[in-house]
């Protein structure tokens, strides 16, 4: 199937269509940083990480662009309230620049922890006051633009399309009612729903930055930087605009009515601004959605004061837990979030890492595939190309202790597995990660034809078996999306297994990290040790009836053998 995506622009379902083919130009409503981002915040960009995500592995070349706001966002929407960076620089005893840039720092740190891939461009507010100028001239060169009270304003009664995203409906907003809530807190504005584009000193006194315009001396309102930097690296029509749900009836909103106000009317015949509008649902908590005005809240990995709220991480989680939680529900879905509900994720990702690191040891044992911390995106992602290990049949043939293969990886050439094809099918069915990750699942624990190569039609290729190495070759294409690092979790699961049963890094000759023989004493270890080194050799030989006759002599003796990347060693039950 085709990809498809839900279009807040039409609330409806619809097949993506980019506007030049193979490419794709999406713009995600970035932070505004006057204090570290909450979990809330962080579902927005998650979200926005699995979109990019989606599109790589669909074959788009994608240009993501995010804004960071570093100026001019008030406390309320509809230019009321105070100045956010003021009021936190205030409290901080900082400059507003420090502060901006502290938080911004706060805020990608927070984001690689979650294993969120930079956007292509991150751009400043601060650093794009020209471009917001003159998209303002244009505005005031077309009619829509009134000074009031030494400030300049959007008149939104001179677009008539004003509210098509939200279903808002103009003549109610003219008149203050309709379904946005609008508080009349500035006498100024000629109607409600009005907003400013550029402030003067005549609103805010000792503005801590302010630039030259045409209007006086001052900053820009908050909704003008989208527009004005989206343009700027996307152009003036562009395929895709995200952000979270609450952004529909004002933000985005007043983006729609300044930028396409912009427009002249060649501009206005080659259509909308943006073309598909993607929003996220809020993370809920008891009591309704999480918000840092509240002046109570929960980060990721950053210790708050009591008083203030906590960190995850000093729960005792870690930023993949919350990603895992994250992805475990649909982004248009409103997600309920409790401590018990994170501790339930924690227990399921560290489950799959056990599966995986299963899938590691029986590829290793049973193909001579190799893996290692070190190379298994290599060795993987040669599988993935029809380079590597992992075919089955009449029509392969695998090398053991060097892990090549001869013939088709599947049909036409495309790596897939049943899962995986599954997997495909969820994101392109508007991103739904609950189904990927129910079909990663299931490759990862051997249930719904994990490990079988498969063609386009879903139905296994002649000859092909369940293989170790083609289950994970497929759970590394998952994780392109869903940025879980499952191999890597494999690997840290077989490690303190190794360690468990008492050896290091030199578990195959069986002894621990600090070189002394973890089986010292033990009169039968020599005999043992001799017995799981030929298991070994027998497996290399491929006689696998003599392995599993090995294994089952030491089972019945109370040994059992575990499979670690360094090798093999072994423990008394």
């Amino acid at each position: 199937m085709a990809l498809r995506l839900y279009n807040t622009m039409g609330h409806k379902m619809q097949d993506f269509k980019p506007i030049e083919e193979g490419k794709v130009g999406f713009y995600g409503c970035g932070p505004t940083v006057y204090n570290y981002a909450h979990i809330g915040n962080l579902r927005a960009y998650v979200f926005l990480d699995v979109l990019d995500k989606t599109l790589s592995l669909l074959g788009y070349k994608i240009k993501h662009v995010m804004n960071i706001t570093d100026v001019g966002h008030l406390t309320g929407d509809g230019d009321d309230g105070e100045d956010k960076m003021k009021k936190s620089a205030a409290e901080r005893h900082q400059s507003v620049l420090e502060v901006a840039q502290f938080y911004t720092d706060a805020f990608i740190k927070d984001i690689d922890a979650l294993n969120i891939r930079h956007p292509d461009v991150i751009c400043k507010a601060t650093e794009h006051i020209p471009e917001m100028i003159e998209l303002i001239k244009k505005l005031e060169e077309n009619g829509h633009t009134y000074m009031a009270g030494g400030n300049l304003y959007y008149d939104i009664s001179t677009y008539p399309d004003y509210g098509k995203l939200a279903n808002l409906n103009l003549d109610e907003l003219k008149a203050g009612a309709g379904k946005r809530k609008v508080v009349v807190v500035d006498e100024n504005k000629r109607n409600p729903g009005d907003f400013v584009l550029w402030f003067t000193k005549s609103k805010f006194e000792d503005q801590a930055m302010t630039w030259d315009s045409p209007w006086g001396r001052g900053y820009p309102g908050w909704h003008i930087e989208c527009s004005a930097m989206s343009m700027k690296y996307l152009g003036k029509h562009f395929d895709i605009h995200t952000g979270g749900i609450d952004h529909v009836p004002v933000h985005h909103t007043n983006e729609i009515a300044q930028s396409e106000g912009s427009f002249d009317e060649a501009e206005r015949a080659k259509g909308p601004w943006v073309n598909y509008w993607l929003h996220n649902e809020f993370l809920i908590l008891e009591g309704g959605k999480m918000s840092k005005s509240s002046g109570h809240f929960i980060t990721l990995q950053t210790s708050l004061p009591e008083e203030k709220g906590f960190s995850l991480k000093d729960k005792g989680f870690a930023p993949l837990d919350y990603r895992f939680f994250l992805l475990g529900g649909h982004y248009r879905k409103q997600l309920v979030f409790s401590l018990d509900a994170l501790e339930s994720a924690k227990n399921g990702r560290a489950a799959l890492n056990g599966r995986v690191a299963k899938l590691i040891a029986k590829a290793n044992a049973e193909e001579g595939l190799g893996l290692t911390r070190d190379n298994f995106e290599k060795v993987l992602g040669d599988i993935l190309s029809g380079n590597g290990a992992g075919t089955a049949g009449e029509n392969a043939s695998v090398g053991a202790s060097t892990g090549t293969f001869s013939g088709n990886a599947s049909a036409g050439g495309e790596f897939a597995t049943e899962n995986l094809l599954k997997f495909r099918e969820g994101l392109e069915n508007d991103l739904a990660t609950p189904v990927a990750m129910a079909a990663m699942q299931k490759e990862a624990s051997g249930k719904g034809g994990s490990g079988v190569l498969v063609g386009k039609d879903g139905k296994a290729l002649d000859g092909a078996v369940s293989k170790a190495s083609v289950a994970l070759a497929a759970i590394l294409k998952m994780d392109s999306v869903l940025s879980l690092d499952v191999i890597k979790g494999g690997f840290d699961e077989l490690e303190k297994q190794s360690l468990h049963a008492g050896t290091g890094a030199a578990g195959a000759a069986g002894t621990g990290s600090a070189g002394t023989n973890a089986h010292e004493g033990d009169p039968e270890a020599a005999e043992i040790d001799a017995l799981v080194a030929e298991r070994t050799e027998a497996k290399k030989a491929k006689n696998f009836v003599r392995a599993d006759e090995i294994r089952n002599q030491l089972t019945a003796r109370g040994v059992t053998i575990i499979d670690t990347p360094a090798g093999p060693t072994w423990k008394r039950n």
